[in-house]
């Protein structure tokens, strides 16, 4: 499957940025997977945080870095990442 492909499943549910960092609360259809997408455009981070069953998704859409670092997501400058939804 081709990323192409992949984001064509991915929806954007919600979305905001401020200051240069850009936060999407997305679903991925295929495997309804709920995730946050958090990227900081001027230092070059990005990670994404799972959306748990357990979780309030607009909860952690408003707090990502809160629940990144409640399990352990690391987001160094211009580190790769794993996509969530692949």
């Amino acid at each position: 499957m081709t990323d192409a492909t992949v984001t064509r499943y991915v929806h954007e549910l919600d979305r905001r940025d401020s200051d240069g960092v850009e936060v999407s609360l997305l679903w991925h259809e295929l495997s309804n997977r709920v995730f946050v997408d958090v990227s900081d455009v001027r230092a070059g981070d990005s990670f994404e945080v799972p959306v748990t069953p357990a979780d309030n998704p607009l909860d952690v859409f408003e707090h990502p870095y809160a629940y990144a670092a409640l399990r352990g997501i690391e987001y160094p400058a211009g580190a790769p990442r794993e996509p969530v939804y692949a």
